[in-house]
């Protein structure tokens, strides 16, 4: 089975490539955005679906598998996307700081059947708590760039911001990978 993965993150590039030997890249561009009254798992869901609905329909998707993924941050019942600038960023880094968040991705997979096209979709947690940071810590890391484009305004592959995690660490990531092989195995691809 030939495989795309509808995303431009290199984090996802290089947990995918654990899995499937060759892929094409061809990242989703439609908006993300968000559905109120969804339970986090169900937002990534459905954003992982949009993803990899939209790159399936493409011409140069036919017959091949395609993934997508989604991946948000959630402190006390509030999603935190990527940050919108470096203030952001370090609101939202003092907001997690010394305190445990839920990181959840949703992963989708379009594949080609004899009778068309399946979808099966996913997601996964992790309990991830962070070390208190100070204000210079936080701006810092901001100053680093590395923030600006992960939910939550963190990697967690940056270190000295993690105390402990519950779960997937890949997940956190970006991509769970032992989900994937699990999907990838039900669905028969």
């Amino acid at each position: 089975m030939e495989w795309i993965l509808a995303s431009a993150s290199p984090r996802r590039k290089e947990l995918l490539g654990a899995l499937v030997k060759q892929f094409d890249i061809i990242p989703a561009k439609g908006e993300e955005i968000l559905c109120t009254g969804l339970a986090p798992d169900e937002q990534v869901r459905l954003l992982a679906k949009n993803k990899a609905q939209e790159v399936a329909s493409l011409p140069q998707a036919q017959g091949k598998a395609v993934l997508g993924a989604d991946t948000i941050v959630v402190l006390d019942g509030e999603i935190l996307g990527k940050p919108k600038d470096e203030r952001d960023a370090e609101r939202m880094l003092l907001s997690l700081s010394g305190r445990t968040h839920e990181v959840y991705t949703g992963v989708c997979i379009v594949y080609p059947t004899e009778d068309g096209k399946k979808c099966i979709c996913e997601a996964d947690c992790t309990k991830v708590t962070f070390e208190t940071l100070s204000k210079a810590q936080i701006k810092a890391y901001v100053a680093t760039g590395s923030p600006m484009d992960k939910a939550g305004a963190y990697g967690i592959q940056d270190g000295n911001l993690v105390r402990s995690i519950e779960g997937s660490m890949s997940n956190v990531i970006g991509l769970p990978i032992e989900l994937c092989e699990r999907m990838i195995r039900k669905a028969g691809i």
